[in-house]
C-alpha cells in the first residue's frame, strides 16, 4: 500500500521592530553569485530622506505601496548582516534568508484565517488540494496567537492526512504568549551590541497590522518563499474556489496571457445553522438574489508574471487578465461572522436557495444543511381588480370627500382609515362615512403598541378582512392621488396597460401652493396645477413613491411606501413595473422606497403629491404634527424642499367631471355635508387661531413673501446639499435668478452661506 503524503508543517510568527520614526517590517536576502539581493520592507511615509544604504550595499529600487516603502538591492557579501543608515545613524540589520525552495514548483495557496477553527481550514485545504491541485499553503492568521497554542497543534494534527499536501506555514503576526524559543532579547535589534540600541525596540504586533500590513506582505512572502512557486492562489479561509470545466485555476494562471488570473468572489450564507451547532463550508446552501456585491483576489504565476509585477491585496499590479481569464469563488460568511446567527448577518429576505451550490456543497463536504420552508406559489386570477388604500389621517376634515370622491371616480373599491387625536371633525366625519358604507374608519392603536402613527396603523391593518380580501392594496395618503394617463384615467386602464404586473409604483409628482395663500373650501386638484419637472431627482423625497400591489402573499405585510418582509423563494413571481409600465431591477424588490434616474416613469400613472396646498393650510399641517416622523418639524425648510412650482400640469382635471360628480352625490347626504361643513370651519378657525400668534404670522408672511415664491421655480438649479441646508442658505442673488437660466447651485455639506 503506498504511503500517503504528510506535509510539512511550521509555524512562524512575524515581528516587527521601529528606529523612531521608521519602522522595519522585515528583511529577505536571497543568494545571488557571490553576493546576496536584499529586499527591506519598512512602514513609513518618506523612505527616500530617512534610509540611506550603507557600507556593501547598493539599492537598486525604492518604491511606496500604500504607506510602506519597500526597498531592494544587492549585498557584495555572502553573508554578514545588512548595513543601513535610518535617520542618520548607522544600523546593521540581521537578515531572513529566503526559503524559496520550500514552495518551489508547486501549487499554493495563501489565505488569510480570521477566526475559523482548525477544522475549518482543513477542510479549505482539502477542498483545494482535490478541486485545484493545490500542494502548497500559507496560512496568514490574523488572530492573536494563544500562549498555549491550540490552534496551531490542531491544525498540524489536522494537515497530515491531506494526501497530495506538501508544505504548509501558518503565518501570525507577533511572537506566541510564553514561546520559549523567540524571546525579547532574541530579537537582532534588541542585542546588546546592537547599533542604535537606545532607539530600538520591538512593537508587538501593531506594526504587522492595520489590517495585518496586507500592503507589504504579499511581496514580503513573494521575496522569502513564493517566487519560485509555479502559481499561487489569493483568497481566504473563508473562501471556496467554484470548480470549473477550464480546469484548474493554478494551471489557467500558468496559460493566461499575463500570467494572472483574477478571481471574482460572491457572498453565500446557510438559511439557518441547527441550534447548538457551529458552521461549516456544508451548511451554506443560499445567496443573496439581489446580492451584487463582489470582491476581487487573484492567482498569480510568478516566472510569467515577471519580477515587475507587484502583488496586493486584490490585484497583481501590472498584469492585465483577459475577460476570459475570471475564475469565481464562493465566500462563506458565516464562517467570516462566526458565532452569529444569519439574520445577524445578512437580511433573510433576500436569501434563495441555489441548486448549485447545494451539489457543491453534497459532493465535497458532509452537508447537512438546513433547507429553507417552502411557500406556495400564488394563484392569481387576473380579473380579481378591487382595490383597497389604507390611509392614516389626523386633522384632515376638508380635504377628506375629494379624497375619497377622486378615487372612487377611478375605481377605488374600499378605504380603511385610521385616525389620532382629531380635533376638526376627521374622526367624527369618517364615523358617518363608515355608517353610510363608504369606508372603514378605525382608531390608530399606536400609543398601545408603542410605535409611529403609521406604522401601527399599517400593524394593525394586516389583520383587517378589509385588507386580507383585497385584491389590490396600496397604502397612501390623503395629500395623495393617482393619476392614471392611459384610457379613460381609470384604475382599469391602468391594469389593462400592464397586463401581467402584480405590483405597480406610482411615483410622486410633487405639487407646491401655486402662489395660492389662503385657504378656500375647493378641488386641490383644479386648483394647484404648478409641479415638479418629471425630471426632479433632486430632493431625494421628489422621487418618493408608493406601490399599487396584488394581494398576492409574496411579502408579509404592508408597508409605508411598499410591501415589506419579502418572502425570497418567491422573488421570481414578482414582476413590479414603474409608471410607465417598465420592469423595476431586483434590487429595488427588498428595501426600496424612491425611484432613481433609471426607474422613474410617469407614461401611465403618478401620484400627485399635493404636500403643502395653501400656505395658510401649511400652518395648520405643521401645527398637527406628522405621522411618520412624528419628530421632525414641518418648517420652512419642509416648505422648501416639498413647494415645486415650476411647471404648469393639470393632467389630473381628466378625472374632475367624475370626481366632482360623486363629490356632489356624496353633499346630497345632509349629514355629511354638515360634518364637511364643519370641519372647513374648524380648518378655518385654526388658521386664523395660528395667524394670532407671533411666532405663526412671522412664519406666514415668510411663506408668502417674494422669496420663498422665487425659490419655489428653482429647484432644478439646486444641489441636493441645498435643500438638506435649508432656504436661508441660498444668496439672494442666486434668489433673483430667471428660472429659465442656466446656472446651477449648491453648497458643501453643512457649510454656511452668508
Amino acid at each position: 500500500m503506498a504511503k500517503k503524503n504528510t506535509a510539512h508543517f511550521q509555524q512562524i510568527c512575524l515581528n516587527s521592530a521601529w528606529f523612531g520614526s521608521v519602522t522595519l517590517l522585515g528583511s529577505v536576502v536571497t543568494p545571488n553569485g557571490s553576493g546576496r539581493d536584499v529586499s527591506l520592507f519598512f512602514k513609513s511615509n518618506d523612505p527616500q530622506d530617512k534610509i540611506e544604504a550603507g557600507a556593501g550595499l547598493t539599492l537598486t529600487d525604492r518604491r511606496s505601496i500604500g504607506d510602506g516603502p519597500w526597498l531592494r538591492g544587492q549585498l557584495a557579501s555572502a553573508e554578514g548582516k545588512i548595513p543601513l543608515i535610518i535617520e542618520g545613524a548607522a544600523a546593521e540589520i540581521e537578515p531572513t534568508p529566503a526559503e524559496l525552495a520550500l514552495f518551489e514548483g508547486l501549487n499554493v495557496g495563501v489565505a488569510i484565517r480570521n477566526a475559523e477553527t482548525a477544522g475549518n481550514v482543513r477542510d479549505w485545504l482539502k477542498y483545494h488540494v482535490e478541486t485545484q491541485g493545490m500542494q502548497g499553503a500559507i496560512i496568514l492568521s490574523r488572530s492573536k496567537p494563544d500562549g498555549k497554542q491550540g490552534f496551531a497543534r490542531a491544525l498540524k494534527k489536522a494537515v497530515k492526512d491531506i494526501d497530495g499536501l506538501q508544505q504548509v506555514i501558518l503565518l501570525e503576526a507577533d511572537t506566541p504568549l510564553g514561546d520559549p524559543t523567540l524571546p525579547d532579547e532574541a530579537h537582532p535589534f534588541n542585542a546588546p551590541d546592537a547599533p542604535g540600541k537606545d532607539r530600538m525596540q520591538v512593537p508587538a504586533a501593531d506594526a504587522w497590522s492595520s489590517p495585518f500590513a496586507e500592503v507589504l506582505l504579499y511581496e514580503y512572502m513573494r521575496a522569502r518563499w513564493l517566487d519560485r512557486a509555479r502559481a499561487v492562489m489569493n483568497i481566504d479561509c473563508y473562501d471556496l474556489i467554484v470548480p470549473d470545466r477550464q480546469g484548474s485555476i493554478f494551471d489557467r494562471a500558468v496559460a493566461s496571457s499575463s500570467g494572472a488570473l483574477l478571481l471574482v468572489g460572491e457572498n453565500i450564507y446557510p438559511w439557518r445553522v441547527r441550534d447548538g451547532d457551529s458552521a461549516g463550508f456544508g451548511d451554506h446552501i443560499c445567496r443573496q438574489f439581489d446580492g451584487t456585491a463582489r470582491r476581487k483576489r487573484w492567482c498569480v504565476a510568478p516566472q510569467k508574471a515577471g519580477e515587475n509585477s507587484v502583488w496586493r491585496l486584490i490585484r497583481v499590479v501590472g498584469t492585465e487578465p483577459q475577460q476570459t481569464e475570471i475564475a469565481g469563488f464562493f465566500r462563506c460568511m458565516a464562517l467570516r461572522q462566526a458565532g452569529h446567527p444569519v439574520s445577524k448577518i445578512v437580511p433573510k429576505s433576500s436569501l434563495i436557495e441555489d441548486d448549485g451550490i447545494m451539489a457543491m456543497m453534497a459532493k465535497y463536504f458532509d452537508a447537512k444543511p438546513v433547507r429553507m420552508p417552502t411557500e406556495k406559489e400564488p394563484d392569481i386570477d387576473r380579473a380579481a381588480r378591487s382595490t383597497t388604500i389604507v390611509t392614516t389621517m389626523k386633522n384632515e376634515g376638508p380635504f377628506i370627500l375629494e379624497w375619497l370622491a377622486f378615487h372612487r371616480a377611478i375605481g377605488v373599491d374600499n378605504f380603511l382609515v385610521y385616525t389620532n387625536d382629531c380635533t376638526d371633525g376627521t374622526d367624527t366625519m369618517l364615523d358617518l362615512l363608515q355608517e353610510k358604507g363608504l369606508v372603514q374608519h378605525r382608531d390608530n392603536p399606536f400609543r398601545e403598541v408603542d410605535m409611529k402613527p403609521q406604522h401601527a396603523a399599517l400593524q394593525a391593518a394586516d389583520d383587517e378582512p378589509m385588507v386580507q380580501n383585497a385584491d389590490w392594496l396600496i397604502c397612501m395618503d390623503v395629500d395623495e392621488f393617482i393619476t392614471v394617463h392611459v384610457g379613460d384615467g381609470t384604475l382599469g386602464a391602468l391594469f389593462d396597460a400592464v397586463p401581467d404586473a402584480n405590483m405597480i409604483s406610482l411615483t410622486w409628482r410633487l405639487y407646491g401652493n401655486a402662489d395660492i395663500a389662503e385657504f378656500r373650501d375647493e378641488f386641490i386638484t383644479e386648483k394647484f396645477t404648478r409641479c415638479a419637472q418629471e425630471y426632479a431627482n433632486k430632493p431625494h423625497q421628489a422621487w418618493g413613491f408608493k406601490t399599487l400591489y396584488r394581494n398576492l402573499g409574496i411579502f408579509k405585510k404592508m408597508g409605508v411606501h411598499r410591501p415589506k418582509g419579502l418572502k425570497p423563494q418567491l422573488h421570481e413571481e414578482i414582476n413590479w413595473v414603474n409608471g410607465s409600465g417598465q420592469p423595476l431591477p431586483q434590487t429595488m424588490y427588498r428595501n426600496a422606497w424612491r425611484s432613481t434616474a433609471k426607474t422613474y416613469g410617469y407614461n401611465l400613472v403618478s401620484l400627485n403629491h399635493y404636500a403643502v396646498r395653501s400656505a395658510e393650510s401649511f400652518l395648520v399641517k405643521r401645527d398637527r404634527g406628522r405621522v411618520n416622523h412624528v419628530d421632525r418639524d414641518q418648517g420652512l425648510a419642509y416648505w422648501f424642499r416639498m413647494n415645486n412650482n415650476l411647471e404648469h400640469n393639470d393632467a389630473a382635471h381628466r378625472v374632475l367631471p367624475a370626481a366632482k360628480a360623486e363629490f356632489a352625490r356624496l353633499l346630497q347626504d345632509p349629514d355629511i355635508r354638515a360634518a364637511h361643513e364643519h370641519s372647513v370651519a374648524c380648518h378655518r378657525a385654526k388658521i386664523d387661531e395660528l395667524k394670532a400668534t407671533d411666532n405663526y404670522a412671522a412664519f406666514y408672511a415668510e411663506l408668502t413673501g417674494d422669496r420663498m415664491r422665487k425659490l419655489a421655480r428653482l429647484h432644478p438649479h439646486f444641489g441636493a446639499n441645498v435643500f438638506l441646508s435649508g432656504p436661508e442658505h441660498v444668496p439672494d442673488e442666486v434668489v433673483n435668478k430667471d428660472p429659465s437660466e442656466d446656472f446651477f447651485f449648491t453648497i458643501e455639506k453643512g457649510e454656511t452661506v452668508h
